[in-house]
């Protein structure tokens, strides 16, 4: 239920975003307020504690939202607060803002790799994956993990191409276990 809430506050919100041409504005103010709960987590227990009525918690918001946020964002606040929604705030800000970047054709790619790529290697894996999808621009994560001992996995959404030399040698030896000596 959590996620069809969010999903369905999220779209809302990006409706309004393209049918007022401010994609780009409330995409940032989603990501400050995005930034405010990751970085202080009393926000969200505050926002869920059910002593707190609804009205001091509206205000709490607009005290600490209101002088960085625009009218739509506050609205989109209050409402989530109005309806008992407080708990999907987070999650109906992350997919509002999946939802502009798509709509920007704009990726998040994870790419994991055994060591830190340089910057030229970097490039190259951009360059790439726009050559070979529809996206024009990508937010790149890099991550490092050891145990892949060399190559990569890249994930796009649900996509994944996961070319490491760990998942050859686990294949190989699967392949291996199939094999009857006569």
């Amino acid at each position: 239920m959590a996620k069809l809430a969010a999903t369905t506050y999220g779209d809302a919100l990006f409706e309004l975003a393209v049918e007022e041409s401010k994609t780009d504005a409330l995409y940032e103010q989603a990501q400050t307020v995005l930034t405010a709960f990751e970085d202080n987590g009393e926000i969200g227990r505050l926002l869920n504690h059910p002593k707190i009525i609804k009205e001091e918690k509206i205000k709490f918001l607009k005290d600490v939202f209101g002088q960085m946020v625009s009218g739509d964002i506050m609205g989109f606040l209050t409402i989530m607060v109005t309806k008992d929604r407080q708990s999907d705030i987070v999650a109906a800000l992350k997919y509002f803002c999946g939802r502009i970047l798509e709509y920007k054709k704009i990726g998040i790619a994870y790419v994991t790799t055994a060591k830190p790529l340089d910057d030229k290697t970097r490039e190259e894996v951009v360059e790439k994956l726009l050559k070979t999808t529809d996206y024009v621009d990508f937010h790149m994560n890099y991550n490092v993990d050891e145990s892949l001992i060399g190559g990569m996995i890249i994930r796009i959404g649900d996509r994944v191409v996961d070319s490491s030399i760990k998942t050859k040698l686990d294949e190989l030896a699967r392949d291996l276990k199939k094999v009857q000596l006569v």
